[in-house]
């Protein structure tokens, strides 16, 4: 027994409908992923635009035709919102409110004046170029998750061609008033090819957003959620137990007096000193290196693949701007400065553990010597604040 057409509409609102049930329920568990809920509204809109058409199929006037494109094409446009929020985190309130009047003011006008077989032409066809615009969102995406990103463009493009087909199956009749739905083989395999896509849609749609969510649990753990920087357990992680080559060298930084900072300034103040010197290191490095806060006001800065003399003019470099910084606190300059011990591995392969511990006792004695400078392990001689030296 084969399905009519009313019965294929009514499988498609469902499948429609549950969909975004379970968006809008898994957006409830995680709030942060907004897209979901555009997504959970586009679904609504369209799962009200099927209602309609429904009713256009059995009875077709003008005012149902008209309901009809602007549910179908205000949903679809809230699709393409969700997935450029998806790429970038930010929905396009007006650009996805331009999208949708557009498609409106296209395909609208043409029913009213009863061409309704031009305002299908319109509405297949903007249908298809903004679901092809949503598809090409998530291809921009694909480095976040290969699989399941190519996956959900593929779906969107085969849903998109299924309506560019309707339009061309339109065009080529030549009819501009039909006086009813439009019906044939490219309607029939159109609502075939959306049930399918929208429930491969959204099987992965969720499979994204438990991936987020376990990728966000990950990023949480491996980071000081003060500062944004790698925290001391990511950074043993990474290099813990490994042998650095000699052209490898780690950084130990340590802020001077922070605690008088604290207590002069409040722990508000503090915060933001911390804040300010992670900015510096994290644009003091490179593509590669690695800067992780060790705790409380201590950092570590790993350099891979660093010339000679390279990681001597780095850390000063840092030491200087973290000089050179200034805060007001309560109506007050804040100026703070940084110690800073360096190991090399130079010559022999050292372990990472043994060159952190170099650095530290580098810095330490950075901190005996007066503060404000960079001492470096190897030598283990103190290195003024206005110059770096590495010899005796």
């Amino acid at each position: 027994m084969t399905l009519d057409y009313n019965s294929l509409l009514i499988a498609l609102a469902v499948s429609a409908s549950c969909l975004a049930a379970t968006l809008f329920g898994s957006w409830m568990g995680r709030r942060t992923e907004t897209f979901l809920l555009a997504c959970t509204f586009g679904l609504v809109m369209v799962v009200g635009g099927i209602v309609v058409y429904g009713m256009y199929v059995d009875e077709p006037s003008r005012s149902l035709g008209a309901a009809t494109f602007a549910f179908l094409h205000s949903g679809i446009a809230l699709a393409w919102g969700a997935g450029y929020e998806f790429r970038t985190g930010r929905f396009p309130v007006f650009r996805t409110i331009l999208c949708a009047a557009g498609a409106v003011i296209l395909s609208v006008p043409p029913m009213v004046f009863g061409y309704d077989g031009l305002g299908f032409i319109a509405q297949n066809t903007m249908l298809s170029v903004v679901i092809f615009a949503t598809a090409y969102q998530y291809w921009l995406a694909r480095a976040e998750a290969r699989a399941p990103l190519i996956a959900i463009t593929v779906l969107y493009s085969l849903t998109a061609a299924s309506f560019a087909l309707c339009a061309a199956v339109l065009i080529v009749g030549g009819r501009l008033v039909l006086d009813a739905a439009p019906s044939g083989w490219a309607e029939d395999l159109n609502i075939a090819v959306c049930i399918a896509s929208m429930t491969g849609i959204g099987a992965l749609s969720l499979a994204l957003y438990q991936w987020r969510v376990a990728a966000r649990h990950r990023l949480d753990a491996i980071t000081d959620p003060l500062t944004g920087l790698l925290n001391r357990r990511a950074l043993f992680d990474r290099y813990g137990g490994r042998t650095m080559n000699a052209a490898t060298a780690v950084v130990v930084f340590d802020i001077d007096h922070f605690k008088s900072i604290n207590d002069t300034h409040g722990h508000a103040a503090g915060d933001r000193v911390l804040r300010a010197f992670a900015a510096i290191l994290d644009e003091n490095c490179r593509a590669g290196d690695a800067v992780a806060r060790l705790g409380g006001e201590e950092f570590a800065l790993v350099l891979e693949n660093a010339k000679a003399g390279h990681v001597e003019m780095v850390a000063d470099r840092i030491r200087k701007s973290f000089e050179n910084f200034e805060m007001r606190a309560e109506g007050k300059a804040v100026r703070c400065t940084v110690s800073a011990g360096v190991a090399l591995a130079r010559i022999v392969p050292t372990h990472f553990d043994a060159m952190l511990s170099a650095a530290d006792k580098a810095l330490y004695g950075a901190k005996r010597g007066g503060r404000n400078r960079v001492e470096i392990a190897s030598h283990l001689h103190t290195v003024p604040a206005d110059t770096v030296r590495t010899g005796s």
